[in-house]
C-alpha cells in the first residue's frame, strides 16, 4: 500500500515539474532554515577549514612554475618530461572534476574534502620523494585529482553552511583563496628548493583534514541523504531540456572558454615564459603575485556592486589583451627586436593576464 501511495506522489511529482512548477521540498527547506542568517563561530571555522581545499588548488596549479628549473636540472629531464609533469595535473583534474558530484553525494561534503586530502598529501608526497620522472608524473596526477575533487566540493560546501544574505561573499573567498595559494608559492619557490615547495604543499591539506572533524556536515547534504534517495536517476536528464539550454550554454561556454584562454599555461609555465623573453623570472613573479592577491581582494567587494556580467567582461577582456601581448612579444623575438621590449611587453601581458583572471 506505501508503495503504491509513493508511486502516485512520485508520478503527480513529475507531472509537475513537467508543466514547469515549482516542487516544493519540505525537508530540505527545513535543513535550510536550519542555517543562521548571521556570521557565527561555527560558519567561520567551516569555511576557513572548507577553503584550505582551495588555497591547495592555487598551490598545485603554480607549483611546476618555480619548481621547473630546480626538477629539470636535479633529475636531468628533458623539455618533454617536464611537460607531462606540468600537464597531468589537468588530466587528474578533468578524473576528479568527473566523479566529484557522486563521490560528494555519496559520503557527503566532508568525505569528498577528506578525499581531495588523502590524495594531495599521497600526491605531495611522491613529488617530494622523486628520483624519476614516473614518481613525479604520478603525484602530479594524484594532486589533480584531489584539486578537481575540491574545486567542484569546496564552494558547495561553503554555499550549503552559508545563509543565504552572506553566501555571495562567502563563496567568494573560494577564489580568493586560491590567489593566495598561487601568489605564495610563486613567492615562495622563489627562495625555496622545489622538495621543500612540496613538503610545504602538505601542511593546507593535513590543516583541513584534521579541521574538517571540528566542523558540521552540510545541512543540504543532510536533507539530501533523506529526501532523495528514492529518486530516480533518470531526472539528471532535466537539465538537457530546451528551457536550461541558455543557461548550460552559458555556463559550460564559461568554463571551457576559460580553460581555452591560457591563464594556466601562464601560471604553470611562468617562469620559463619570462627568462625565454629576457625577463626576471623572480621580479615577474613576485610582482605577478602581489597582482593577482590584489585584484581578487578587489573582486570581493566589486562582485556584489557591479554584479558578475561586468567583471566577467573586464575579465575576458583582460585575458584577451595578455594573450596578445605575450604572442607580439615572442613575434618580435624571431625578428630580433630589442631584448627590453621583448621582456616588458611579456611581463605586461603576464601580469594583464593575472589581473583579469
Amino acid at each position: 500500500m506505501s508503495e503504491r501511495v509513493f508511486q502516485e506522489e512520485e508520478s503527480n511529482e513529475e507531472d509537475m515539474e513537467t508543466q514547469g512548477i515549482e516542487v516544493r521540498i519540505p525537508l530540505l527547506e527545513e535543513q535550510e532554515e536550519m542555517v543562521p542568517d548571521r556570521i557565527t563561530f561555527v560558519l567561520v571555522l567551516s569555511a576557513f577549514f572548507a577553503v584550505c581545499g582551495s588555497y591547495v588548488f592555487g598551490n598545485a596549479v603554480s607549483y611546476s612554475s618555480p619548481a621547473e628549473s630546480g626538477i629539470m636540472d636535479e633529475l636531468g629531464l628533458s623539455l618533454a618530461e617536464y611537460s607531462v609533469f606540468g600537464s597531468i595535473l589537468t588530466i587528474g583534474g578533468l578524473l576528479g572534476a568527473l566523479c566529484s558530484g557522486k563521490i560528494a553525494d555519496l559520503i557527503g561534503r566532508r568525505g569528498a574534502m577528506w578525499v581531495t586530502d588523502v590524495s594531495g598529501i599521497i600526491g605531495w608526497c611522491a613529488i617530494f620523494l622523486s628520483e624519476s620522472a614516473w614518481s613525479l608524473d604520478l603525484g602530479r596526477l594524484l594532486l589533480g585529482f584531489g584539486v578537481g575533487l575540491a574545486s567542484y566540493v569546496v564552494p558547495v560546501y561553503v554555499a550549503e553552511v552559508t545563509p543565504k544574505n552572506l553566501r555571495g561573499g562567502f563563496v567568494s573567498l573560494c577564489m580568493l583563496v586560491i590567489a593566495c595559494g598561487m601568489s605564495m608559492t610563486y613567492i615562495i619557490g622563489s627562495v625555496l628548493n622545489w622538495r621543500i615547495l612540496a613538503c610545504l604543499g602538505t601542511i593546507p591539506c593535513l590543516l583541513q583534514l584534521v579541521g574538517l572533524f571540528l566542523v558540521p556536515e552540510s545541512p543540504r547534504w543532510l536533507g539530501y541523504i533523506e529526501t532523495f534517495q528514492q529518486v530516480s536517476e533518470h531526472r539528471i536528464f532535466y537539465i538537457f531540456q530546451r528551457k536550461y539550454a541558455k543557461a548550460l550554454t552559458v555556463g559550460l561556454g564559461l568554463m571551457v572558454f576559460q580553460q581555452l584562454g591560457g591563464l594556466n599555461a601562464y601560471g604553470m609555465y611562468m617562469s620559463s615564459i619570462l627568462e625565454r623573453a629576457g625577463a626576471s623570472s623572480t621580479a615577474g613573479s613576485i610582482t605577478t603575485a602581489i597582482v593577482k592577491l590584489a585584484a581578487n581582494v578587489l573582486a570581493v567587494f566589486l562582485m556584489d556592486k557591479f554584479g558578475r556580467r561586468p567583471l566577467l567582461l573586464v575579465s575576458a577582456s583582460g585575458a584577451c589583451l595578455a594573450g596578445f601581448l605575450i604572442g607580439l612579444s615572442f613575434l618580435l623575438q624571431d625578428y630580433h627586436q630589442s631584448t627590453d621590449v621583448v621582456s616588458t611587453l611579456t611581463f605586461i601581458g603576464i601580469v594583464e593576464g593575472y589581473r583579469g583572471s
